[in-house]
C-alpha cells in the first residue's frame, strides 16, 4: 500500500493514538486490538497486534509497522500521513522497541522471523552502546584504530578536555599539539578510556 495523507488526524490527540484505532476493531469474523505500540522518532510507528478469529478463537498477535510524517504546520494542510505494512512484508524500519515484540506469537513466516531477529541485534547493539562508558575530562581515549580528521592528521589516541562552551560535550587534544577536536556519536566507534595517574 502507499503513502495516505489527511488534514486532520479525525479527533485523536496524537498520530499515536490515531494508528491505534486503525489496528482496532471488531468484524463478523475477527476481533483486533493493539496490545502495546510506540512511536519512534516519530517517524515509525510499531504495534503488537492481536487479532483472535470469532468463529475458532484463534489468537495471533503480529506487529504492524507504519512509516509516519507528521507536520502540523504543512503548508497545503496535509499534516499527517502513514504507510502501513506488517512484519511478514520485511520492512527496512527495525527499531522496534523490546515490550511490543516481547507480546507477538511465534511465526514461522520467514520475512517475519527475519524481521524480528534485526529488531533484537539493534536492541542489543543500542544496549551495548548505552553501557559504554562516556569519556571524561583528564582521561585518555586509546581507539582500536587511527582517526583521521579533516586538518589530514591521524591519531589513535587523544587527550579528553572539558568543553569551556558546553558541560554537556568534551573535546579532544592531540598528545603532541594544542590541536582541539569534535568527535560527534564517540560511542559509534571502538575505544578504551585510560584514567590519569592516580
Amino acid at each position: 500500500m502507499g503513502w495516505l495523507y489527511m488534514t486532520s488526524l479525525k479527533g485523536h490527540s496524537s498520530p499515536r493514538q490515531y494508528l491505534d484505532a486503525q489496528f482496532t476493531y471488531e468484524r463478523a469474523d475477527v476481533r483486533s486490538n493493539v496490545l502495546r505500540s510506540a512511536l519512534v522518532s516519530m517517524r515509525a510507528y510499531y504495534a503488537a497486534v492481536e487479532q483472535v478469529r470469532i468463529a475458532t478463537g484463534q489468537r495471533e498477535v503480529w506487529a504492524a509497522i507504519c512509516l509516519v510524517r507528521y507536520n502540523p504546520r504543512d503548508p497545503e494542510g496535509y499534516i499527517f500521513g502513514y504507510k502501513d505494512m506488517e512484519e511478514s512484508m520485511g520492512p527496512y524500519e527495525c527499531d522496534c522497541p523490546e515490550p511490543v515484540l516481547d507480546l507477538l506469537t511465534p511465526t514461522d513466516r520467514e520475512y517475519a522471523v527475519q524481521w524480528r531477529a534485526r529488531c533484537r541485534e539493534n536492541i542489543a547493539a543500542r544496549r551495548a552502546k548505552a553501557a559504554k562508558p562516556t569519556p571524561r575530562a583528564g582521561q585518555m581515549i586509546v581507539f582500536d584504530a587511527p582517526l583521521s580528521f579533516a586538518d589530514g592528521r591521524s591519531f589513535q589516541q587523544l587527550e579528553v578536555i572539558a568543553n569551556p562552551r558546553s558541560h554537556r560535550t568534551v573535546l579532544f587534544r592531540a598528545p603532541d599539539s594544542r590541536s582541539l577536536y569534535r568527535i560527534p556519536n564517540i560511542k559509534n566507534r571502538t575505544y578504551r578510556l585510560v584514567d590519569p595517574p592516580g
